[in-house]
């Protein structure tokens, strides 16, 4: 029994980390206002057939924090990539000079930056929903268990340790949109 509610705090335990992990991936999606590779992350450009990202076709760094070059390994994919970043509507306008594009990152008014703190708590919510889902299904688990036979006093054990997990990532999430929050607002 004891192995069965081990199980059930590392399965919680994985699955919130995990929840971090999509969240943190999601709020580097969100730009702030500074030239970030990964805001081409979502890019896909049509090589030769494939659909490729078009990380995995060029070099793309960041020379200041207003710009973006992309250099492809392929001079001839200059325009399917100036294409495909345009189709992905990130609102950028590419500028291809015949061996690399460049990409000036606009700067975010007022009310752009409001809509992306907006953005950025309601992706914050949607993880901390996750998070008590996971946390109900532990429950739950430790519930069944206990009507299996399991010691009362060690479900009382699970059922606070995992309240503590939740308790403990639901902290690192404020933490992330407090400061993606003062990233995006920074001017």
């Amino acid at each position: 029994m004891n192995e069965e509610l081990d199980f059930l705090y590392a399965e919680a335990e994985e699955k919130m980390g995990k929840a971090i992990t999509h969240l943190e991936k999601e709020l580097s999606k969100i730009r702030a206002g500074k030239a970030n590779p990964q805001m081409l992350d979502s890019v896909k450009v049509d090589y030769y057939g494939v659909m490729t990202p078009l990380a995995q076709m060029s070099n793309i760094n960041t020379p200041d924090p207003r710009n973006i070059l992309v250099q492809p390994w392929e001079k001839n994919m200059l325009e399917p990539i100036e294409r495909a970043i345009q189709a992905a509507n990130l609102g950028f306008n590419p500028q291809n000079d015949g061996s690399l594009i460049r990409i000036s990152v606009p700067p975010l008014t007022e009310e752009r930056r409001k809509e992306l703190v907006k953005r950025v708590k309601a992706e914050a919510e949607n993880t901390k929903v996750s998070m008590r889902n996971v946390r109900r299904e532990a429950l739950d688990g430790a519930k069944k268990l206990e009507k299996e036979g399991a010691p009362e006093d060690l479900v009382k054990v699970l059922e606070h340790n995992v309240q503590e997990l939740t308790n403990e990532f639901t902290g690192k999430i404020d933490k992330m949109v407090e400061g993606k929050e003062e990233d995006i607002m920074t001017i």
